[in-house]
C-alpha cells in the first residue's frame, strides 16, 4: 500500500472528519480501519485501495475510481457509486442493499455472496463478473449488461430486467421466480435448475438457452436445451 507523508496523512484525516474526499487520489492506500460513512467521495481515485470491511454507509462515490479495489465485506448500504468504475473490483460478501450502482461499470467484478438487494442496477456493466449466491432480490436491473456473468445460485426473486443482456450467462439454480425478464436477451444462457415460476418473459429471447430442469413460468419443468428460431 501507498506511504503518504506525515503532512498527507494530516490531510487526509481532516478531509475525513469534514467528509469530503471528492476528487482525492487514494489510489493504493490502506484504508481498511477508516469509517467513511456519508463522506463525499465523488470522483475520487480508490483503485486498488484496501477497503475490505469498511463502514461507507450512505457514502457518495458517483463517478469514483475503485477498479482493483478490495470492498470485501465493507458496508456500502444506501451507497451512491452511479457511473462508479468498479473493474476488477473485489466486493465479495460486501453490504449493497438499496444501493445505486446505475450506470456504473462492474466488469469482472468479484460479487460472491454480495448483499444488493433492491439495489438500482439500471444500465450497470456487469459483464464477466462473478455474481454466484449474490442476493439480488428485488434488485433493478433493467437495460444491465450482464454477458458472460456467473450467476450460480443467485437470488433473483422480484428483480427487475427487462432488457437486460445475459447472452451466455451461467444461470445455474438461480431463483428467478417472480422476476421481470421482459425484452431480456437470454440466448445461449444456462439456465439449468433455475426456477423461473411466475416470472414474465414476454419477449425474452431464448434461443439456444439451456433450460435442463428448469422451472417454467406456469410451473411446469423443461428438461432438454430450447431452441427458439429468431
Amino acid at each position: 500500500m501507498k506511504n503518504y507523508s506525515p503532512q498527507q496523512q494530516d490531510y487526509i484525516q481532516k478531509k475525513i472528519i469534514e467528509k469530503s474526499l471528492n476528487g482525492v487520489d487514494l489510489s493504493d492506500a490502506d484504508l481498511s480501519e477508516v469509517v467513511l460513512s456519508g463522506v463525499d467521495l465523488r470522483k475520487a481515485n480508490l483503485s486498488r485501495a484496501n477497503l475490505s470491511q469498511v463502514d461507507l454507509r450512505k457514502a457518495n462515490l458517483r463517478g469514483a475510481v475503485l477498479n482493483q479495489g478490495d470492498l470485501s465485506d465493507a458496508n456500502l448500504f444506501q451507497a451512491n457509486l452511479r457511473e462508479a468504475d468498479c473493474r476488477e473490483a473485489n466486493l465479495c460478501k460486501a453490504n449493497l442493499s438499496d444501493a445505486d450502482l446505475s450506470q456504473a461499470n462492474l466488469c469482472a467484478a468479484s460479487l460472491w455472496r454480495t448483499t444488493l438487494s433492491r439495489a438500482n442496477l439500471w444500465a450497470t456493466s456487469l459483464c464477466e463478473a462473478d455474481l454466484s449466491e449474490a442476493d439480488l432480490s428485488d434488485a433493478k436491473l433493467m437495460e444491465a449488461s450482464l454477458i458472460g456473468a456467473n450467476l450460480v445460485r443467485a437470488d433473483l426473486t422480484g428483480a427487475k430486467l427487462c432488457g437486460a443482456r445475459l447472452t451466455e450467462a451461467n444461470l445455474s439454480q438461480v431463483n428467478l421466480t417472480g422476476a421481470d425478464l421482459k425484452g431480456a436477451n437470454l440466448s445461449g444462457a444456462d439456465l439449468t435448475g433455475a426456477d423461473l415460476r411466475g416470472a414474465n418473459l414476454w419477449g425474452a429471447n431464448l434461443t439456444d438457452a439451456t433450460l435442463h430442469k428448469t422451472i417454467m413460468p406456469d410451473g411446469t419443468m423443461h428438461s432438454h436445451k430450447l431452441v427458439v428460431p429468431l
